[in-house]
């Protein structure tokens, strides 16, 4: 048997195994929150691991929780995750995307927003699921050199279109 045989059967062999696994769907809701200082726009990025172990800069975000809007939920989890509070400007993009874990399947749809920094400090003392291990804030123009996805670096052109900022 071929190699390229071989592969085939495994990737059609273990989608059905994923087929026949129960599906879940999530949603969740963060953003790009961005302060200005000394005319140069800042992003509040967090840092987490990985299942490799490795650290992944990205955008806070997280799930709703019961009777939350996904507004509200942003604003939360942001403030969760990076210790800074932020105003919603206006909605970016929702994301979708599947993955498999815990013997299910997973439909989760991320809802992303622009907010405007009013307040707080750049932090993760106050994430009480301990994901996030560092925030910091990054300036704008460097933000999709950094971001390990890139769905979220889709969130930030769409920011900067909005915005009107060439990258």
């Amino acid at each position: 048997m071929s190699a390229r045989n071989s592969y085939r059967r495994r990737r059609r062999a273990k989608s059905r195994r994923a087929a026949s696994l129960p599906i879940v769907d999530e949603t969740s809701a963060g953003g790009l929150v961005i302060k200005v200082e000394d005319h140069q726009a800042f992003v509040a990025l967090i840092a987490r691991r990985n299942r490799n172990g490795n650290i992944e800069w990205c955008l806070p975000k997280g799930h709703l929780e019961p009777g939350e809007t996904a507004q509200e939920a942003a604003r939360r989890e942001i403030f969760e995750e990076t210790g800074i509070k932020g105003k919603v400007i206006a909605p970016l993009i929702s994301i979708d995307y599947w993955f498999a874990g815990a013997g299910r399947r997973i439909h989760k749809v991320v809802h992303h927003y622009l907010l405007e920094a009013t307040g707080g400090t750049i932090t993760v003392d106050n994430d009480p699921d301990h994901e996030a291990e560092a925030a910091a804030w990054v300036p704008l123009d460097m933000v999709s050199k950094v971001l390990v996805y890139p769905n979220e670096r889709k969130v930030v052109a769409t920011a900067l279109e909005l915005l009107e900022i060439e990258d």
